[in-house]
């Protein structure tokens, strides 16, 4: 099968969500100027650079109560800083929860159930049993193509790793199953690992 997406692919869901999967899941974590918290999962993230360490995410949908974007971007864009979050397997039910269209004026830690914890070098609230959280100062914000595409560049400033995941000085992921979007409905978790050594590495 082959087709233009400017020209539609005939079937009842978008294979488009599904064909880049898995994706990691940013759980991004913000304070708005007026001091409310949001908290919001976003499956179009990733890590992009190690030296300084930057990341990446993006929003794509609007809501009627923000001027565009979500909650969460505009937030950033009042405070200039964000915090993503980690999803494990054990937060997957209370990171769905907080993917909910809810009114600006909701806090999704206290909604789900979900404690918070002060970051260190930005004033932002994370998610305080994450396996791992990346305090982010944001470095911009780039219009994409289409009218509700916006995608965010953060400088990590701040990491925080929880204890029982660090093992033999490594940072051990199936020591709590990231999970990630496959597409659609679908997720997934990663229980297990292998290892490949690259050419010309000892």
């Amino acid at each position: 099968m082959f087709y233009r997406p400017a020209d539609g692919h005939g079937l009842p869901h978008n294979p488009f969500n599904a064909i880049v999967a898995p994706r990691p899941i940013g759980w991004i974590a913000t304070r708005g100027a007026d001091g409310s918290e949001n908290l919001a999962p976003y499956s179009f993230f990733n890590a992009v650079a190690y030296t300084p360490p930057q990341v990446i995410f993006s929003s794509t949908s609007t809501k009627p109560d923000r001027p565009r974007g979500k909650d969460s971007l505009s937030n950033i864009e009042e405070t200039g800083v964000f915090c993503v979050n980690i999803v494990e397997e054990a937060a997957c039910e209370a990171m769905n929860r907080t993917s909910g269209p809810w009114p600006k004026t909701t806090d999704e830690f206290a909604d789900a159930g979900i404690a918070k914890a002060a970051c260190e070098t930005i004033a932002c609230s994370r998610v305080a049993n994450a396996p791992a959280s990346l305090e982010c100062r944001l470095v911009q914000v780039v219009q994409l193509l289409g009218k509700a595409n916006f995608l965010v560049i953060g400088e990590v400033t701040g990491v925080h790793m929880r204890d029982d995941c660090i093992v033999d000085g490594r940072f051990d992921v199936t020591r709590f199953h990231p999970v990630s979007r496959l597409g659609y409905r679908d997720f997934a978790v990663v229980t297990e690992t292998f290892e490949m050594i690259r050419p010309g590495e000892k």
